[in-house]
């Protein structure tokens, strides 16, 4: 057998790159090495200016849009049957009240009183002693009416409620009382009868009383004196005898009208006023509605008027270990000027009342004109509630127009002039400050 010889593999290796030389495609070669360059200090660039386009809103935040304008809904002040009033922030960061009508909650009565009330808060643009009407938007296919007024602090209703069982502190009358004439006299001067005077239909706006709901207020013809009316419209506790009373009730057939003029409005705020002063309205005793409908127009039925109040207040006894408070009572004499107002305001034959031009100047407001003996000025009695009122004006003007402290580290001295005159108004009525 012949066997042939197989010659041995033999192994190959491939020699190494030099080191300069080596690299994978998994490791890559290290980069040279560069000197480094110390760089210049940063420059601060400041950020661009806020674009003023309007920014569809965040998911997360609640809007309010009249007539495409954004409003923060920030929350609930009140509701009705048909519509909710909301506390709004605007673009401009001022507070304000939005008025939202669901047209199909109302009927058309009450959406005409809407629509009714724009147009009046419109024409009373110019006076400052109404709510300002900032927008609206009236849409009926979406089914919404949108109001937007300034936005106000407390109603009189809350600050008489506050006041109810403090004593009877008559600039606290004067000054709400003159406001109130000087609002309703700014619609009896556009021949407009508001139907609805009543404390809470006075706001406080920045310090002072505005007039506001104007849903069945209604403008007098040029060739009349008198609104009509079909239905009994109001608040019965300051509702006129005429606003009542059926001037057509002897008529077989006829329709049922209510015939109201100024002087109506004169009577409401009567009932404010009486209100004031005595705490309660001129028929607020008598419980059954029926019972005060037909005593408020009856002449035989007498209003009381008062000329002395007995008021109960709380004395903590020092003497007592407990520091228990006493009762004590308060005589206090209601001043004659008032009873004459009240007394006039209230004539149930509506021609006998006083007219507001006649009230703004009587003597119970128009003080400047007495004086003590030696002729000096009567002027205001300070008091703490005087003073308490005073500081709180202050503090009120000074945080809504930041302005007035950021110039040259304080107010100048026509600022303080004018704050010191509006306040010594309010306060004394007089119409010259002390040396």
């Amino acid at each position: 057998m012949v066997t042939t010889s197989v010659p041995e593999a033999k192994s190959f290796a491939f020699p190494s790159p030099p080191l300069s030389s080596r690299s994978t495609a998994h490791r890559p070669a290290p980069p040279p090495v560069v000197e480094a360059v110390p760089l210049p200090p940063p420059t601060y660039v400041p950020p661009a200016a806020p674009v003023q386009a309007a920014l569809p809103p965040p998911p997360d935040r609640k809007y309010i849009y009249v007539n495409g304008v954004p409003h923060v809904r920030l929350g609930l002040l009140g509701r009705g049957g048909s519509s909710k009033v909301y506390k709004v922030m605007s673009q401009s960061n001022q507070l304000l009240a939005v008025k939202k009508v669901t047209l199909s909650k109302a009927d058309p009565v009450t959406v005409k009183g809407y629509i009714n009330e724009i147009e009046l808060l419109q024409r009373l643009s110019h006076s400052e002693y109404i709510i300002r009407l900032v927008n609206s938007e009236i849409n009926y296919p979406k089914g919404y009416i949108l109001i937007v007024m300034e936005c106000g602090e407390i109603d009189l209703a809350h600050i008489l409620q506050r006041h109810q069982e403090k004593p009877l502190n008559l600039n606290f009358i004067r000054m709400y009382w003159e406001q109130m004439l000087e609002a309703v006299h700014a619609i009896h001067e556009e021949k407009i009868v508001h139907s609805d005077l009543k404390p809470a239909n006075f706001l406080l706006v920045a310090g002072s009383l505005k007039l506001i709901d104007f849903g069945i207020a209604k403008a007098i013809a040029n060739d009349t004196t008198n609104i009509h009316r079909e239905h009994q419209i109001g608040t019965v506790n300051y509702m006129s005898p005429e606003a009542i009373e059926d001037t057509n009730a002897t008529v077989p057939g006829a329709r049922k009208c209510m015939k109201l003029g100024r002087a109506s409005d004169v009577w409401s705020l009567g009932c404010i006023l009486y209100q004031m002063v005595y705490g309660r309205t001129p028929f607020a005793h008598l419980k059954n509605i029926y019972t005060k409908l037909r005593a408020i127009p009856d002449p035989n039925f007498p209003i009381s008027f008062p000329n002395v109040m007995e008021i109960r207040t709380d004395t903590q006894d020092s003497a007592s270990p407990s520091g228990e408070s006493t009762p004590l009572t308060q005589t206090i004499t209601i001043p004659n000027e008032l009873l004459t107002v009240m007394k006039n305001c209230l004539q149930r034959d509506n021609r006998q009342r006083m007219t507001i031009p006649e009230l703004l100047q009587h003597p119970f407001l128009r003080q400047d004109t007495q004086t003590t003996s030696g002729n000096q000025p009567n002027y205001p009695r300070l008091d703490p509630d005087t003073l308490k009122f005073v500081v709180s004006q202050v503090l009120h003007v000074a945080t809504s127009n930041p302005g007035i402290l950021q110039r040259n580290g304080g107010a100048r001295d026509r600022d303080v002039d004018t704050i010191t005159r509006m306040l010594w108004k309010h306060l004394g009525r007089t119409s010259t400050l002390p040396k």
